[in-house]
């Protein structure tokens, strides 16, 4: 048994990847003559055939999806810039090339795994002692792309595990394309990033406030082909370009299940996979109460740490995080202010845990070193399996540690609750390590989570398996607190 004397059971409830779960993807060939070419052949189909191919499609996806001809009029509208100098198409003929360009993808068809979990906003109609819990979820692909997905289910009384139906439909929202960006709010972001230079204010004073993306896209092409560009003016164009396209809205319809909702990459940006989300339910001053998830967003190159914002998960705001501890992985967010101002873990230096600190949520400047790799299976690098969960004793922090061969495994830190930038406990071995069945998978020998979630008398961990599928351990609340506190800092 993990932990010593600590009893830790592994509960045998499995989550599994799901590859009937898929969406309609806008097929991107990335290239003007390809796209006229497969337009030029749809002209060609007899008008009276167009009815036809359309009914046969439907016919043969349409269940697998919410509303496939939206997808079908959204992706023709994708590629409808390089359809300029082509004949009109008819509206049956817009939708057959919307067709044409789309591609259903399976968003967990390569793995399911890195979960973090919260207590849902709607816990009505439960039996005596369970609660109803919401789990987010990385979701891998084809081509290794991550996206965020959710499921809900209920934790009994007695830490049993029981997931909601599975969901019909898989749906993906586009960002909200009309969206307006304050001059204010974003000239503090481009502030934030470093950038205070010429091009931009002569940027932002050709456009109204507030502006939206069109707009900005039509003055920074103007800034790129001024007859005299003044120097330094493309990194500013992109940087501008990145700042306003990165922080987007996505809204999902009422009716939509948690575990419908699949958050996929909407930019370049996080083109690549939007990755390990840290869910937390955080509470205001003013009670009020906000469900904030941090993400790393990766572009094949670069990585950076992203904000996800929601209050009841139909409407979400993605917004980019700055400063200078605001880099690497592994953020993780506290659920509350502790003396007037936001804090955070992080691991921005790649080997160390931090506490960070700041009166804006997504400024993170200030930094002090919270725990270094210093046992046996944590000499690589050590980091967090989620945000602190607050107790009477002290703030609970799950983390994890990489030791010989990537090996990781799952440890905790007690912090003290008015200080957490002060240990005042910390385990010596691992609370979870890979057992011998759970060795196998996409990753091998990784134990990984992010984000736990305390039930009654028991701290509840859900888990990835080898970054292959997801299971649950509980272990008394009580007794991992006592055994944080006697081994000390």
């Amino acid at each position: 048994m993990a932990g010593g004397s600590l009893r830790v059971i592994r509960r045998a409830e499995k989550l599994v990847r799901d590859d009937r779960r898929v969406i309609p993807r806008y097929l991107d060939f990335a290239h003007g003559p390809r796209i006229r070419s497969i337009a030029r052949r749809v002209l060609k189909v007899p008008p009276r055939r167009v009815p036809a191919l359309l009914r046969q499609v439907m016919r043969r996806f349409a269940a697998r999806h919410r509303d496939l001809r939206a997808a079908f009029r959204d992706n023709f509208a994708c590629a409808a810039r390089h359809l300029q100098h082509l004949p009109a198409l008819s509206a049956a003929q817009k939708l057959l090339l919307g067709a044409c360009l789309t591609m259903e993808y399976s968003i967990e068809a390569a793995a399911l795994f890195n979960p973090s979990i919260v207590p849902h906003p709607d816990q009505a109609d439960l039996p005596r002692g369970a609660v109803r819990f919401l789990l987010t979820l990385r979701a891998t692909g084809e081509g290794h792309v991550s996206s965020i997905v959710f499921r809900r289910g209920v934790i009994d009384r007695a830490c049993r595990v029981t997931f909601d139906p599975a969901p019909r439909y898989a749906y993906a929202a586009r960002p909200v394309p009309d969206r307006l960006i304050h001059k204010a709010d974003y000239l503090r972001r481009l502030r934030d990033h470093g950038l205070d230079a010429a091009p931009a204010r002569a940027v932002l004073d050709a456009l109204p406030d507030p502006f939206a993306l069109p707009r900005l896209k039509q003055a920074l092409a103007q800034l790129r082909r001024g007859s005299a560009p003044r120097v330094g003016s493309k990194p500013v164009a992109g940087l501008m370009w990145w700042m306003a396209e990165a922080n987007y809205e996505l809204r999902f319809p009422p009716d939509c299940l948690p575990a419908e909702i699949v958050i996929f990459p909407a930019t370049g940006y996080e083109s690549r996979g939007m990755e390990d989300v840290r869910l937390v339910r955080f509470v205001d001053d003013d009670g009020r109460t906000t469900y904030y998830g941090t993400y790393t967003a990766y572009d094949g190159v670069r990585i950076r740490p992203m904000l996800l914002e929601t209050r009841d998960f139909h409407a979400f705001h993605i917004s980019t995080l700055h400063g200078r501890c605001a880099r690497n992985k592994g953020m993780a967010l506290f659920p509350r202010r502790i003396g007037g101002s936001y804090a955070m873990l992080s691991r921005h230096d790649g080997e160390n845990l931090y506490v960070l600190r700041s009166h804006d949520l997504h400024v993170w400047n200030r930094s002090r070193r919270l725990q270094s790799p210093r046992e046996e299976w944590e000499l690589v690098q050590v980091g967090n399996c989620g945000s602190p969960i607050r107790t009477e004793a002290g703030w609970l922090v799950v983390t994890h540690g990489v030791g010989l061969l990537r090996r990781y495994c799952i440890g905790a830190l007690l912090l003290d609750p008015d200080e957490p930038e002060r240990v005042i406990g910390r385990l010596r071995k691992p609370l979870l390590a890979p057992a011998a069945e759970e060795r196998e998978g996409y990753v091998p020998n990784v134990l990984y989570s992010c984000g736990s979630m305390v039930h009654g008398r028991h701290l509840v961990i859900p888990y990835a398996m080898s970054d292959s599928r997801v299971s649950f351990a509980t272990v008394c609340l009580q007794s991992l607190v006592r055994r944080l506190l006697d081994e000390g800092p």
